[in-house]
């Protein structure tokens, strides 16, 4: 049985970069960032981005991604800002159609999301109308569902209760747990099928300001977007970040966490995680990299920039989730010197 308590300080997990999809020994891949260009935001410009940033990490692993031993991939999409800030739907069509023409069929590609109402919001499951899909053939994995957690996977924390206001009109839910007493009020039951039923999983969060965890992107779309019961950490930025940091060094999820891909056609910067286009930037820019330390800390810098030149002021410096996640070996949070290597 595998229970997942607060970790050690000293746990390392770094990246295995396509492990699950080669089946051969990883080498933790340098802090690279790939960049490419977008001319618009529709699948004619993200179709051919996508697979340009796909082939600069095939280079740079030495091995094509392809199907393993299980034959499946997921994807975690981001929708909980809702409409006008989730994963953009033209970017994970490019995803599946790169991943179809490495062999891939639609039902060996899975998507999962966390709430029900915002995926549908945002046009990730069938409309109501009409009952038409984008996703055809996919499966979409609705965490809130409780159909897709573990009882013996979980990350145990005795940290306290606490509420971010941006979810506390959400019920809490403690699946297996018919008296949520104290004991399953520390449980955050996690995602299984990411881990263990593909061969890998790409993560395509999008970015916005949060005040409890200072950025909210890469780390805790894989982390508290992607468990239950993690509303208590979302009130505080000393439980938060630590949550985000132990819970995204857990080793099984690590090793089949291939990369994360991240367009910046919407991200935001004061607000969040509530959408508000006043305070929403855009770059036709599309980001591919194994280090999610360095993407979210790429993305701090621009935040604080745009938001001194708005006049408000940086996210405060007592958030520590980089530090955290760097010192669990998921990282590196400098980004100094770090330079976008085109893809083309």
């Amino acid at each position: 049985m595998k229970f997942f308590r607060r970790l050690p300080l000293l746990l390392t997990a770094l990246p295995l970069l396509l492990t699950a999809a080669a089946g051969a020994a990883a080498v933790p891949p340098p802090p690279l960032v790939w960049e490419a260009r977008l001319d618009r935001f529709d699948l004619a410009s993200y179709t051919p981005a996508v697979e340009a940033l796909f082939r600069r990490i095939e280079a740079a692993a030495g091995r094509k991604i392809a199907p393993g031993a299980k034959h499946k991939v997921g994807l975690k999409i981001y929708a909980e800002s809702g409409a006008g800030l989730a994963t953009p739907i033209p970017l994970t069509q490019a995803v599946i159609a790169a991943l179809g023409r490495r062999g891939f069929a639609a039902g060996d590609i899975f998507l999962v999301g966390l709430n029900q109402r915002r995926l549908a919001q945002t046009g990730y499951l069938p409309s109501l109308i009409t009952g038409h899909s984008l996703f055809e053939g996919h499966q979409i994995y609705v965490l809130e569902s409780n159909r897709f957690y573990d009882p013996v996977w979980f990350y145990d924390s005795p940290l306290p209760s606490r509420f971010d206001p941006f979810l506390a009109a959400q019920p809490v839910y403690h699946p297996y747990v018919t008296d949520p007493g104290e004991e399953a009020k520390r449980k955050s039951f996690l995602d299984t099928p990411l881990f263990l039923d593909t061969d890998f999983w790409i993560n395509l969060p999008v970015y916005t300001d949060h005040p409890a965890l200072g950025v909210n992107g890469a780390l805790v779309n894989a982390t508290l977007w992607n468990a239950s019961n993690t509303e208590r950490f979302f009130g505080s930025p000393g439980t938060a970040p630590a949550a985000v940091a132990e819970m995204a060094a857990i080793p099984e999820l690590r090793q089949t966490w291939a990369f994360t891909l991240v367009s910046l056609e919407h991200y935001q910067f004061i607000g969040g995680p509530w959408f508000n286009s006043l305070y929403t930037r855009s770059e036709p820019r599309l980001w591919l990299s194994a280090d999610p330390v360095l993407l979210d800390a790429l993305m701090l810098d621009r935040i604080n920039a745009d938001r001194a030149r708005a006049g408000f002021k940086p996210v405060a410096e007592n958030i520590r989730l980089l530090e955290f996640a760097a010192t669990l070996g998921l990282g590196t949070r400098q980004t100094a010197g770090v330079k976008l290597i085109p893809a083309e």
